[in-house]
């Protein structure tokens, strides 16, 4: 692929320098020539992707609409997960949407009030509690909380008025930050229950 501004019989370098091509190598020739062609069709390639992906979406959403009408419900958004089979039972596309969540102030609050839980407590069993909220509010490599393990504490079985709060406190402090949608193809093998998915990254082909 030669650059418009670029003289005929001249390559420009990594460096930007103007060099004749009868100065260039073979080697370097050909290796220049497969990494342009070969480019060239990944970037078609991944047009032909994105549009694929734009257009099940599209499709998905009109189905999903088109189905809830038959029942005189109106869906509007794409929102929530979807899994559609085809007639035979063998194909099955899933839409996924994964929302990122952080905290915001107000966790900082139910982590005080838990601590005051933990330290009223009598001693023996919550213990274990101790370490799991310990656990839960570790910070990562990047000094973000794993909004899992935080949310997971809401599902410990504690009668108590303040680690309710606290709990309540958590749910409040939840802040979507944006979501991410994935389309996944999957295959049935044979006639069991497991699926098997269709690769469309070239690190599963």
């Amino acid at each position: 692929m030669t650059h418009p501004n670029i003289p005929e019989g001249y390559r420009q370098n990594a460096r930007g320098d103007l060099v004749l091509e009868s100065k260039i190598k073979p080697i370097d020739l050909a290796r220049d020539q497969l990494v342009q062609e070969k480019f060239e069709k990944a970037q078609a390639l991944s047009s032909a992707l994105r549009a694929f992906k734009d257009d099940t979406f599209a499709d998905i959403q009109a189905f999903v609409e088109m189905s809830g009408e038959i029942y005189g419900a109106k869906l509007g958004g794409q929102k929530g997960n979807v899994s559609l089979v085809s007639f035979d039972g063998r194909y099955k596309i899933q839409r996924a949407i994964a929302e990122s969540l952080t905290f915001d102030e107000r966790l900082q609050a139910a982590k005080s009030l838990i601590d005051e839980c933990i330290h009223n407590w009598s001693q023996g069993a919550n213990d274990n509690i101790r370490v799991l909220v310990n656990d839960a509010f570790q910070v990562d490599k990047e000094g973000n909380i794993n909004t899992g393990r935080v949310l997971g504490l809401r599902r410990l079985n504690i009668v108590d008025e303040k680690w309710n709060k606290a709990m309540d406190a958590i749910s409040d402090a939840v802040q979507v930050t944006g979501s991410k949608s994935y389309l996944r193809f999957y295959e049935r093998v044979g006639d069991t229950d497991q699926w098997k998915p269709l690769a469309l990254d070239m690190a599963s082909v």
